[in-house]
Formats: C-alpha cells, structure tokens, sequence
C-alpha cells in the first residue's frame, strides 16, 4: 500500500567528514533546512560510529525523520517534498561537513523539537492510532528499503505491523473518506504527518508495536 519514494538510496550514498573552517547558519527553506539537519545528524552518527560499521538502526532514523517532517510540513504528507528532502542532503553534505556542522547540532534540535521528544503517545481513538502506526511502519519500511541486509529485523517487525494493521483500517477508511482512492490516500497522508510530529520515529512505533503488534494484542 505504499505510496512514499524511496529515500534510502540517497541517505546511505552521504560521505561525512566533521571539520573544517567556516561557520554554517540553517537555510532559511524548509527543504533546504531539513536537509541540512539530516546531514548533521548524518556527521553525528558518523563520528559516534566506527566508519566501517554500520550506523546503527537508532541514528538512521534519527537522519530519515528530517526527509519525513520536510515532507509533512504542509499537514499532509508529500512523497514528493520529502525526495526533495532527501536528494538535497547529497548535494549539500560537502559544504556542510567541510565547515563547522557541529555549530548547527543546536539550531537543528530547536528547530525540530520533534527529534528529541521524550514524552510520546499515540491518539487515544484507535482508528487514528491504527492508521498512524500504519503508514509510519510503510514509510519506515520504504525508506529504509534498500538497506534491508543491515536492518533487516527491525523492518520486518514494521513490516509485520503494517500488514497486520491494513485489513482492520478499511471500515474506518470508507466511512472516514469512501470508496475513492484518492480520498483514502489524502486520510492516509493527513496521518502519517500528525505520526512525523509525535516523536523519533521508532520511538513512536516501538508504541505501536506495543499495542498493535502480536504482544499486543
């Protein structure tokens, strides 16, 4: 049921150095911004992280929930802005990791008080929380698609999630938006930005896991 765009691709291709002379301010454009911020949380993770291992699972999502918030500014998700998002962090890594990226770590967590939430919850309705977890754990499963060898557990657990919640969501979705799929997919879209603002997004699913998954039930 997936209608999110890849973002893996780009995301992994990022080289990341950590030094250099300049000072960087945030861009003033939302696209721009988020990617700038996904670098830096990028060149964080890096340098936490032996250059031979691979990120773990909990910084890459750190680096995708930049692409997924550009992408659900407007209150809908947009596949499009958030692949906007995501192509831009490759094309300004290089001026950001050659200047001072650390200067930014600051300005990105105030400008995204989403990334560094501590108190998380779903929506009590359960349809709304049914759905939100359900295209969360699509976008998470998407996004990370092409890195399945290296997270291969946590996006099955997702992937799991995702299907084990589609069926129980269709009463909900015809009497929410009818029969017209283009209807539902703007329902879906509404969700999955309310889910971008609650929180880190696994901190997020491991709440839908919680509740929605087969422990859950």
């Amino acid at each position: 049921m997936s209608n999110h765009l890849p973002l893996a691709a780009t995301i992994a291709a990022l080289t990341l150095a950590s030094c250099g002379p300049k000072a960087i301010m945030l861009p003033e454009d939302p696209i721009d911004r988020a990617a700038t911020c996904g670098v830096v949380a990028a060149a964080e993770a890096r340098t936490a992280t032996d250059i031979r291992e691979v990120l773990p699972f909990e910084a890459q999502s750190r680096i995708v929930h930049f692409p997924l918030l550009a992408g659900s500014a407007g209150g809908a998700f947009s596949g499009e802005a958030a692949t906007r998002t995501s192509a831009r962090m490759a094309e300004l890594e290089g001026g950001i990791t050659g200047g001072k990226w650390e200067d930014l770590i600051p300005q990105c967590r105030a400008a995204y008080l989403e990334t560094a939430k501590a108190q998380l919850a779903l929506p009590e309705n359960r349809f709304e929380a049914q759905l939100g977890c359900n295209q969360l754990a699509d976008f998470m499963v998407t996004a990370l698609a092409e890195q399945e060898m290296d997270y291969g557990n946590e996006l099955s657990e997702y992937r799991d999630l995702e299907r084990r919640l589609e069926q129980p969501l269709v009463p909900g979705l015809r009497a929410r938006a009818g029969v017209e799929p283009a209807a539902q997919k703007a329902v879906r879209n509404e969700a999955l930005a309310a889910f971008a603002r609650l929180g880190p997004p696994i901190a997020v699913l491991k709440l839908c896991v919680d509740r929605f998954g087969e422990k859950g039930r």
